[in-house]
């Protein structure tokens, strides 16, 4: 394929990302290239880059999951979606396995995850399986008051949380707890309050609390300035003041911290049920009689199916999720300044990084 092409690739851990050209794989027949649009700097790639979190994928490796963009060449098998926009999904099952065929592909044994299994989408193209892709209606973007870099971030930062969210079954008259409001949390809050339940968000950023009772949370807790046991007293109270069930809460650790793991568990109630959303390295103690002493449930959550962006992308068109405020793009030449600023803590909102024209 004769296009300009080129990527920040990750060469060795804690160094700066480098660029490099490349010429796109020309596509297989269940393959696309998509010229990108925008890529989702995720807390996943900062861990790849600076605390040692292993690639499955060799170095030299360009970073970046969260990629929404247009598709310029197909594989035989693929040319329905030549012209498209689309969403790349995360987490790229192979849709032919027994699990996949189960609709379980989250585990399926054969799945692909961008810059991880393969390159990335801190790039200007990049070649991916044509299974999964989520098409994006360019006219229902206009009308929604957004750009199709803005919803690079669809293909973690919301599904993510938008499936745990679903294998809570999530529904009117539930509480829900969030811990931590970040870019993950964040859309976690709205998602939640998109199906119904009345949401309790908890963070140690009195800011970002603030912002989120105008996008969902009915309360908000400042972590830092109270005990776990406390807190629960206290969401308990709220829960009855709100005419909430007091068993059966659905708690929604998305901090990535010891700190908030060790919070959530500490949550745990008659029939609740705990999602891990949030990564981190950090070890926990816990103890895990607790779950069965409640008749609790504790779910891990992989990435999203692809079957489910559809239904996540609508509630991002018709408003009940709201992206702008929670987003802002970057030129991808300056993907250095921004991964140190994203590492430090001082971005405010979720970087995308836009390929340069």
């Amino acid at each position: 394929m004769q296009i300009s092409a080129h990527r920040w690739v990750m060469t060795e851990v804690n160094k700066p990302l480098t660029r490099e050209t490349f010429n796109p794989e020309t596509p297989e027949a269940n393959e696309v290239v998509v010229e990108i649009a925008g890529c989702g700097v995720c807390h996943t790639d900062l861990g790849f880059l600076y605390d040692g979190v292993r690639t499955n994928h060799a170095l030299p490796l360009a970073l970046g999951h969260e990629i929404s963009g247009r598709v310029v060449a197909c594989g035989t098998a693929s040319v329905s979606y030549l012209d498209s926009s689309v969403v790349i999904p995360a987490v790229i099952p192979c849709g032919s396995c027994d699990l996949c065929n189960r609709g379980m592909g989250t585990i399926c044994r054969q799945q692909c995850m961008p810059g991880n299994d393969i390159q990335g989408g801190f790039a200007s193209h990049i070649t991916v399986p044509s299974s999964g892709l989520c098409v994006v209606d360019d006219a229902s973007l206009a009308r929604a008051g957004l750009d199709l870099a803005d919803v690079s971030v669809l293909a973690d930062a919301v599904t993510t949380p938008y499936q745990a969210a679903l294998l809570a079954d999530i529904g009117p008259g539930d509480l829900a707890i969030v811990i931590g409001v970040g870019g993950v949390g964040g859309y976690a809050v709205q998602v939640a309050n998109a199906m119904g339940a009345t949401v309790v968000a908890i963070d140690i950023d009195d800011d970002k609390l603030a912002q989120f009772t105008e996008f969902g949370a009915a309360m908000t807790f400042n972590a830092g300035a109270t005990d776990n046991r406390s807190l629960k007293k206290q969401i308990g109270a709220f829960a009855t003041d709100r005419g909430l069930r007091s068993t059966e809460w659905k708690i929604f650790e998305c901090s990535g911290s010891a700190a908030g793991q060790a919070t959530a568990f500490s949550l745990i109630v008659h029939g609740a049920h705990l999602a891990i959303v949030g990564f981190t390295m950090a070890k926990s103690e816990v103890r895990l009689s607790n779950l069965m002493a409640f008749h609790a449930r504790m779910q891990g959550n992989w990435g999203c199916l692809p079957e489910y962006y559809p239904d996540a992308l609508k509630l991002v068109l018709d408003k009940k999720i709201q992206m702008k405020p929670f987003v802002k793009q970057y030129p991808l030449d300056r993907i250095n300044d921004v991964f140190s600023a994203a590492h430090s803590h001082e971005l405010t909102e979720r970087a995308i990084l836009v390929p340069n024209t």
